[in-house]
């Protein structure tokens, strides 16, 4: 049974935005701290893979330095950072994006900032400080922090460079039966909301790589990769993508009373796009 996370959920998607300058005069205090490592313990994603985590501080970003972690972007002023590993299974990445995503979303039901930030962590002070195993993967951190009130010049080029701002429309990322045919939110009936935080998803670089077939009672959960993206990794950072995708759309549903469940049912006879895969199902109770 996944927790319920205990906020607003369609109201905190849409004000959650990548926040990557911190107030630095203003540290989280123990009380916050304690709220956050007492609340991650409790998440569970749809795979039952597992997750370890730790609240670390750093001043690898602090002052006036603008130090770039990752793919994601460039950081200033954080102090604090929520740092997870995942034991390496079947669905350890997307099962790590779905449970960080659901931390993040409580964070700033806090009024905190975060930012997801992937990269090569291995032998960085983060994966020292969570005394990460071999056979662990730290695909990800992120900053937890008060955003600071004016955004770096910097963050304001990188996010227009990155489109953050930016989705895809309905047309480009949900379908009904079939890859050949767009899903519209009529269409769609209860599950219009879901699939909508679905859509305002943070993602590397926000390419939006989740795509969603309806079938019936059943929506089919795709990754369709870009072809070539973040190969220096050793991992594949969109599967992390597809699990925040998931996130949003279940947090959503059970917000919205609806239920359902994860399932692995590979459709058949379902035309692919190009370097698109299945992951997962979700069926209507």
């Amino acid at each position: 049974m996944v927790l319920q996370l205990g906020i607003p959920v369609v109201e905190t998607i849409k004000k959650r935005v990548s926040v990557r300058t911190y107030d630095e005069k203003s540290p989280l205090s123990c009380e916050t701290k304690e709220k956050l490592s007492k609340f991650f313990p409790l998440l569970k994603g749809p795979f039952g893979e597992s997750l370890r985590f730790e609240m670390i501080e750093s001043d690898i970003a602090r002052k006036n330095d603008n130090v770039r972690l990752g793919t994601y972007g460039v950081i200033k002023g954080a102090t604090t950072y929520a740092v997870a590993v995942v034991k390496k299974g079947e669905n350890d990445l997307e099962e790590f994006g779905y449970v960080l995503e659901s931390l993040t979303l409580y964070a700033t039901s806090l009024g905190l900032g975060t930012c997801w930030l992937g990269g090569t962590f291995k032998k960085s002070e983060f994966s020292k400080a969570i005394q990460q195993k071999e056979d662990e993967i730290l695909p990800c951190i992120t900053p937890i922090g008060f955003p600071n009130a004016r955004r770096s010049l910097l963050e304001s080029a990188m996010r227009l460079a990155a489109g953050s701002d930016k989705r895809k429309s309905w047309e480009e990322l949900f379908f009904q039966r079939d890859f050949r045919k767009g899903l519209t939110k009529a269409e769609a009936e209860k599950y219009a909301v879901p699939l909508e935080m679905v859509r305002l998803a943070p993602s590397a670089s926000n390419k939006q790589p989740w795509r969603i077939v309806k079938d019936q009672n059943t929506y089919h959960f795709y990754l369709q990769h870009t072809k070539g993206y973040a190969k220096h990794l050793g991992y594949d950072i969109q599967r992390v993508d597809l699990g925040i995708a998931m996130s949003h759309f279940e947090h959503t549903a059970r917000e919205l009373g609806i239920h359902g469940k994860w399932l692995l049912i590979t459709p058949k006879d379902i035309f692919l796009p190009q370097n698109t895969e299945y992951v997962v199902s979700w069926k209507d109770e």
